[in-house]
């Protein structure tokens, strides 16, 4: 029985929920699981592109990023489901795996785009959670 259900999205593109939200409520509502609404303030890749940000531009983000998510919970989810939030920081499929193994989820609800010819070069962040995930993940399109 699922116990733990992960919804990562970004709380600015509404695509990254608008589907998936619902399944992962209906889930963590079906088996009486704990909702964690994850978020990912994506890294800057390199010391040397961190040097043109503001030194707390980091803080900034995570705290920004705090409060769209909360927001997002308070106005989607509905009243009476268990929700935890999560931020993290990093590489967006890698926080998601990572935040996943350490709260010991049981499903990921993800939502995907439809593939096109670019994703050949960028593997998409659904793609790399299912490929790296030891958990079952549900990609919704």
């Amino acid at each position: 029985m699922t116990q733990n259900v992960l919804l990562p999205v970004d709380p600015d593109e509404k695509a990254s929920w608008e589907r998936a939200l619902p399944i992962a409520v209906e889930e963590a509502k079906q088996r009486n699981a704990t909702l964690h609404v994850l978020t990912v303030v994506p890294s800057f890749g390199s010391s040397i592109v961190a040097s043109y940000f503001p030194k707390d531009f980091s803080e900034k983000a995570t705290s920004d990023a705090e409060r769209q998510l909360d927001a997002l919970i308070k106005s989607e989810v509905p009243a009476g489901i268990k929700t935890e939030r999560h931020v993290a920081h990093g590489r967006i499929h890698q926080e998601i795996v990572r935040v996943a193994k350490g709260i010991n989820v049981d499903l990921i609800v993800m939502a995907s785009h439809k593939p096109d010819w670019s994703d050949s070069f960028l593997t998409p962040n659904a793609a790399q959670v299912l490929h790296h995930a030891p958990m079952s993940v549900l990609v919704v399109r």
